[in-house]
């Protein structure tokens, strides 16, 4: 007979206005079988004076007099994977109890129960309800059933990795002749010790490494913003392979989604402060930098295969602008009624055509076979509009590098929201 898994144990961060709020979060928590639920004043390290962090400046000043609830659910008799339908539930629920008292979520850690329970921070503690066990379903829900995904794309090689990293840096050295002259997110590519220095031995890390020197961690910053224009450059360029074409294009997609996916997931912080949502400079400036090139990349668009014209609409429609190109490519898309790839062609046909009623039937039919986005559109505070462009690199970028020939030798993609 097979061993029971470990239990599995969430630990729910909330913040929230003050303490008699933390506290009745915390209460609500408890009823609902957290095992240990604590409340602190933000930031309550900074007033410990044997802690590492004692009077120094708050990391979060926009929250100085707010309070935090830690609270662990501890759940048993499945493995990890099986219960994430119900996890994905249960943040939901606890999303709306800081949203009741005031607040709003800050995030949650997971691990084996034991190990987060030995380690829990127990001061402040309010709540503790030894070997409570928050009821799991059973049997237990499960994810709806994706559609098909469409025919299959024409197939892009994406190039051996010698030959894209010599078409890469002759594009750098015809745009800027030496690393002096380049920007600083392209200047490695010129230095004497890139040209001496070990081969790659994918494609997919050389790609990685550019997207990353781009924007590291995919943050973007001024140089992201000097270095939209190069990979412009290399998209538009016939010595760079098909396949990694698409991948810089997908670079592209999620550099220009990257303020509203931040809006997206501060949504409930921002209504929760009183505020309104203000794009950060380098977001605002790497997608006007996007849209900027966008013309030179649409002029493409007669010779470009069905992918790739897929990815330049969505490009466009997270960029804001009109090109009839663009608004005419969802509908010439091989995408079969009741398939994913129709359903994404929808979202962007309605985010490019500013259509209200088109947006919300388009995320209403995503998020029925998407548990991430369902995650993301139960916030009532999540713009529609924001939402459609947050999520549509994933959507796009799933679909679409299937059809790259060498898919072992990809960049990893981010972990997919949708």
């Amino acid at each position: 007979m097979a061993a029971a898994p470990p239990s599995w144990g969430v630990e729910y961060t909330l913040s929230l206005p003050g303490e008699g709020a933390a506290r009745d979060a915390a209460a609500e928590l408890s009823v609902m079988g957290h095992r240990l639920t604590a409340v602190r004043v933000h930031d309550h390290f900074r007033f410990v004076p044997s802690s590492f962090w004692y009077d120094q400046p708050s990391m979060d000043p926009e929250l100085e007099g707010w309070w935090q609830v830690f609270s662990l659910a501890v759940h048993s008799g499945y493995e990890r994977m099986a219960l994430e339908p119900f996890l994905r539930s249960e943040r939901i629920r606890v999303a709306h109890v800081a949203r009741a008292h005031g607040g709003f979520p800050q995030g949650c850690a997971e691990g084996h129960a034991v190990t987060l329970e030995e380690f829990f921070t127990r001061d402040g503690l309010v709540h503790e309800q030894a070997d409570a066990h928050v009821a799991v379903p059973s049997p237990l829900p499960r994810d709806p059933a994706r559609p098909p995904a469409g025919p299959p794309w024409k197939r892009s090689e994406i190039g051996g990795p010698a030959d894209v990293v010599q078409a890469v840096v002759a594009v750098a050295e015809r745009m800027y002749g030496s690393a002096e002259d380049a920007p600083d997110a392209v200047g490695w590519l010129l230095d004497e010790e890139f040209a001496f220095g070990e081969p790659y031995a994918s494609t997919g890390d050389f790609l990685g490494d550019l997207a990353d020197a781009v924007a590291h961690q995919g943050t973007c910053t001024d140089a992201t913003v000097e270095a939209v224009p190069f990979l412009v450059e290399l998209i538009c360029d016939e010595s760079v392979a098909p396949g990694s074409r698409l991948v810089l294009l997908g670079d592209l997609l999620r550099l220009a989604a990257s303020g509203p996916a931040a809006a997206v997931s501060l949504a409930d912080r921002i209504t929760a402060l009183g505020g309104a949502w203000e794009e950060p400079p380098a977001e605002h400036l790497t997608r006007r930098a996007i849209g900027s090139g966008l013309p030179r990349l649409l002029s493409r668009w007669e010779g470009e295969s069905d992918g790739v014209r897929f990815a330049l609409a969505a490009l466009t429609a997270l960029c804001g602008l009109h090109d009839q190109r663009a608004l005419s490519g969802p509908a010439a898309l091989p995408a079969p009624a009741g398939s994913s790839r129709a359903d994404v062609a929808s979202l962007v046909a309605a985010l490019l055509n500013d259509d209200r009623e088109g947006l919300a039937t388009a995320l209403d039919r995503l998020a029925s076979w998407s548990p991430g986005i369902a995650e993301k559109a139960a916030g009532p505070h999540v713009d529609p509009r924001t939402l459609g462009l947050a999520v549509l690199p994933d959507l796009v970028l799933e679909d679409v590098t299937s059809g790259i020939a060498a898919e072992s030798d990809l960049p990893r993609l981010p972990t997919t929201s949708t």
